[in-house]
């Protein structure tokens, strides 16, 4: 399962809040406005990779500041403009590249009544202009109708909200292809079956040029490896029509839930697929240190909120126990050895330095919302990419061979992380358990991948146009 992690604000010195973990996990948090917190696990229902500390959004026309979170609750908050800088972006949508003539297809479970309201109210709150489409689909079936008492229908709302909302942030100008399933991945098989008809029907169609996949399951909840094997089937088409397909690789570290109701993690290390997979690219989780203005006063490192939450809260990354090294890791055989290694690249997703999310589906106070986790990495790579086929003039497909070859390269576009790591602590039934990740450092790692991203040189180096790359302005975001 994947996780993302929203945190809402209360403006209040304690938040009492509801923590949607890794997978499909749920639990209780205490924030206090430092939140050195403790999570109790609690019966949960299954969601997306998320992690939601929901007690009141911001409400009204009140849109806080970096600032004014750090100092009224300890977290950091950002907005899309401070990632548009962070991320270097400025220099393309200044040269008309916002991903024009592409289309970011997001798939979600159920999806959300409200998404399309809510996108327009982001929108609005950030200055943003609307899509030039947004559109939704339920190609695998009809979607049960929403119940706002249904936890996991209430998880995937919030799931659908981050996507769309952010994928249109990093590329404004793409098109937004919603495709919701009728039935709730959770863990192993459960769900899959929908989701790869879907992908496949979208795929065939030729309505997307990139997918994103905020989603995942640990390897070892399938029956077997061919049960696995046997719903690759989207990948495979993928790469055949040239469509990138990208996703998240989870919130728990180098773990990973173990049952469908996510109160039992793996007490040692577990891949989850299809960040493993090798045709699809896998986006871990980084934490950003921006002032208000988007500028670094800090360089980023691997996102781990495990100690701020007392829980399972980190980026996913390691080893696959299914997929063997593919050709384009041959140059990290050292790191990955004979397996398939993720992440490939990493973006934000950290809870102190969350992004701020509006919903507005039934069951919660419409506002805006903090939220952050490798659901939030993903669909913010997936703008990247659409930018980069709009560049490109044409769909760029797996991107992964690029992406080593640049990274062998040291190339601009993927800044090196070399500071912190993916190990997590937890207890459970009573016992207190350390799954050891891996750590940063230079080159590539399976905490952080080959690095996070520098928009305007990863998209004229992925396009590779070197006359585009002249032209952009040379601004690189302060490191």
């Amino acid at each position: 399962m994947r996780k993302k992690i929203m945190v809402a604000m209360a403006g209040a010195a304690v938040l009492s809040s509801s923590l949607l973990a890794a997978g499909a996990s749920a639990g209780t948090v205490v924030a206090t406005a430092r939140p050195a917190s403790h999570v109790t696990t609690h019966a949960a229902y299954p969601h997306p990779l998320a992690i939601v500390l929901r007690d009141r959004p911001f409400t009204g026309k009140f849109v806080p500041t970096t600032s004014w979170c750090l100092r009224h609750i300890g977290l950091a908050c950002y907005s899309p403009k401070q990632f548009e800088i962070a991320y270097n972006e400025a220099p393309l949508f200044r040269h008309g590249l916002n991903g024009t003539g592409e289309t970011i297809a997001l798939v979600d479970s159920f999806g959300s009544p409200t998404v399309a309201a809510d996108l327009a109210t982001f929108d609005s709150t950030f200055g943003l202009p609307a899509p030039p489409s947004f559109s939704i689909i339920q190609p695998a079936g009809k979607v049960p109708t929403y119940n706002k008492h249904s936890g996991a229908m209430q998880s995937w709302a919030f799931e659908t909200s981050l996507d769309v909302e952010y994928s249109h942030a990093m590329a404004p100008g793409a098109n937004i292809l919603l495709v919701e399933t009728p039935v709730a991945e959770t863990i192993g098989v459960q769900g899959f079956p929908q989701i790869v008809k879907a992908e496949n029907y979208v795929i065939n169609h030729g309505m997307a040029d990139v997918i994103s996949q905020s989603f995942a399951a640990a390897e070892a909840t399938f029956p077997s490896p061919a049960s696995l094997l046997a719903l690759r089937s989207a990948y495979v088409n993928a790469e055949n029509h040239n469509v990138t397909v990208v996703s998240a690789t989870g919130d728990q570290g180098a773990t990973s839930a173990s049952d469908p109701s996510g109160s039992s993690f793996y007490t040692t290390r577990a891949p989850n697929w299809p960040a493993s997979d090798p045709l699809v690219t896998a986006v871990g989780g980084t934490q950003l240190h921006l002032n208000n203005a988007g500028q670094r006063t800090l360089p980023d490192n691997v996102w781990n909120d495990t100690n701020l939450l007392g829980g399972l809260a980190a980026g996913g990354g390691g080893l696959s126990s299914v997929f063997t090294r593919p050709a384009y890791q041959d140059g990290v055989e050292g790191v990955v050895g004979n397996a398939r290694g993720y992440p490939d690249v990493a973006m934000s997703a950290a809870v102190d330095g969350a992004a701020l999310v509006y919903l507005s589906a039934p069951g919660f106070t419409p506002g805006l919302y903090l939220v952050g986790g490798t659901s939030e990495a993903t669909p913010e790579f997936a703008g990247v990419v659409a930018i980069a086929d709009q560049a490109a003039g044409r769909p760029l497909g797996l991107l992964n061979t690029a992406l080593y070859t640049l990274g062998e390269a040291g190339a601009r576009g993927l800044p090196d992380i070399t500071i912190g790591n993916n190990t997590v602590s937890f207890v459970q039934d009573g016992n207190q358990y350390t799954v050891k990740g891996w750590v940063a450092g230079p080159g590539y790692d399976l905490a952080s991948g080959l690095g996070t991203v520098n928009a305007a040189a990863l998209v004229s180096e992925l396009a590779g146009d070197g006359q585009l790359g002249r032209r952009l302005v040379r601004t690189t975001p302060n490191r």
